[in-house]
């Protein structure tokens, strides 16, 4: 005999739903209304269309940020992803060496941003730094507050020493769900160490990675605490981001409706290339599968 189904479930699901609309959609309904109306003050608002939308679109300062944005996350993916999976493939599987190496892979992690980047700030300064310091003892010109480059390395350091833990402890929860017999089927078959990565360990760690590097990729590109606690944005624009950027527009300017604009777009790209990048590699999944 069929039964109705019990829906009473979804009262558990109601207080998030509400906590949701009240921190995400609210703000973001508020966020549009922004970018499509203007103001001359005393909340009164008159309809502009897309006009700020264009403007952006059109704009040097917009298209100048993406390109740093994009290139600082290429960049410290393509340092980091290599770097998490070379540490997970040697820590130690079990014993007292592996909760340890946990830990201290862990410690990172549980930084709060603002205080990597003063951490970082303090330890590439010349006069107190060890990093700076260092630098300047051996003869080299560091200086990440009047320098382009050394401001970039600096933040690029900065990000792949507070990150490359998150890949690697991914990463090494994927090799410790795969089963001793592939390893000793690998043996029997004398396989090289290539070979046992290649075809045993690189597949069964595909689905974390995938997690790890949308993680990443997604933080990334959003970064701003850091990067502004150390450089404010300089040398000049050297590394202002597009989060730092928009807080510059919205904040500092006060420009509500371009700066509303901006988030709109600065949103839109990282959904897509998170889509996209879902999508590929499900697919690839989906024809090694078959």
């Amino acid at each position: 005999m069929d039964k109705t189904p019990n829906q009473k479930a979804w009262f558990l699901v109601l207080p998030v739903l509400v906590l949701v609309a009240f921190s995400a959609v609210v703000p973001l309904m508020t966020v549009v209304n922004y970018s499509v109306q203007d103001t001359f003050g005393d909340n009164e608002f008159f309809w502009a269309g897309l006009e700020w939308f264009e403007e952006m679109l059109g704009s040097d300062r917009l298209w100048n940020a993406l390109g740093r944005q994009v290139m600082f996350s290429a960049i410290v993916l393509a340092i980091q992803v290599p770097l998490g999976i070379f540490i997970a493939l040697n820590m130690p599987k079990k014993g007292f060496w592996a909760s340890v190496c946990l830990v201290l892979m862990s410690l990172p992690l549980l930084i709060p941003f603002n205080v990597v980047g003063t951490i970082w700030q303090i330890f590439g300064r010349v006069d107190i730094g060890l990093l700076g310091h260092t630098l300047a003892v051996l003869g080299l010109d560091y200086n990440y507050t009047s320098d382009a480059f050394d401001a970039w390395a600096t933040i690029i350091v900065m990000d792949v020493w507070h990150w490359t833990s998150l890949i690697a402890l991914l990463c090494y929860a994927g090799l410790q769900s795969i089963p001793q017999a592939y390893y000793q089927a690998a043996k029997i078959d004398q396989a090289s160490r290539w070979k046992v990565f290649r075809y045993i360990e690189l597949p069964k760690m595909r689905g974390v990675l995938l997690i790890a590097v949308l993680l990443r990729f997604m933080d990334s590109f959003m970064i701003y605490t850091e990067p502004f606690v150390v450089t404010g944005g300089g040398p000049g624009n050297a590394t202002t981001f597009l989060s730092i950027d928009l807080v510059k527009m919205a904040v500092g300017q006060f420009d509500l409706g371009p700066a509303a604009a901006f988030s709109i777009m600065y949103f839109l790209v990282i959904l897509l290339v998170s889509w996209v990048f879902y999508t590929v590699m499900t697919n690839i999944d989906k024809e090694e599968v078959r």
